[in-house]
């Protein structure tokens, strides 16, 4: 606790990924060449392509390293009980997760497209699929299949949708998890039939 986070100046691997976000972010990923990268870092070409051959290789190295808390969580979660705290659980990290790739979200979310392309599109989909698996019963009627697929996309909503609302950032994401437990715990114990 209380420890300062190292700068990460020093990891050029991990300078070029903050840039190359960056930049596909401000102009866009079809637009930044590997070019304008290394003159953003005042590397030459060489020296960036000795960390990565292609933009794409750039992109889904940043993928990787902030999803590597989902592939962790999807592991843990295979390995609890279909409790409602496990499922709450899975959400909570899951938000925290999302928290962390914010800037590759974002970038994800304006570049549809792009995304479907590349290879990190069909990943992101099966990840989200592993995702609703561990949250919903195995024979849960469809309207609770609903409710734990929103619940997901309730966070993913929860990132996007309210970064031009007005309010802390923390506050937002508390938001959209609280409205996901409730799906979820709705889907878990949707009480007695009406």
């Amino acid at each position: 606790m209380g420890s300062t986070p190292q700068p990460r100046r020093g990891n050029t691997r991990q300078r070029i990924q903050d840039v190359a976000l960056n930049l596909f972010a401000e102009q866009g990923y079809e637009k930044t060449s590997l070019r304008e990268i290394a003159e953003h870092l005042d590397v030459t070409k060489a020296a960036l392509y000795y960390h990565f051959k292609t933009k794409e290789d750039i992109l889904v190295s940043i993928f990787e390293d902030l999803n590597r808390p989902v592939e962790e969580l999807i592991t843990w979660g295979k390995t609890q009980p279909r409790t409602l705290e496990t499922k709450k659980e899975i959400l909570s990290r899951y938000s925290d997760a999302l928290a962390n790739a914010a800037p590759l979200f974002r970038f994800m979310q304006e570049n549809q497209a792009t995304v479907r392309d590349l290879s990190i599109g069909v990943t992101i989909k099966d990840r989200v699929l592993a995702l609703v698996d561990l949250i919903k019963d195995p024979d849960a009627p469809l309207t609770d299949q609903v409710r734990c697929f929103s619940a997901l996309f309730t966070l993913h909503a929860g990132m996007l949708a309210l970064k031009d609302v007005d309010g802390d950032p923390e506050d937002k994401r508390k938001a959209a998890l609280e409205v996901a437990v409730e799906l979820v715990t709705r889907a878990h114990d949707p009480g007695p039939a009406r």
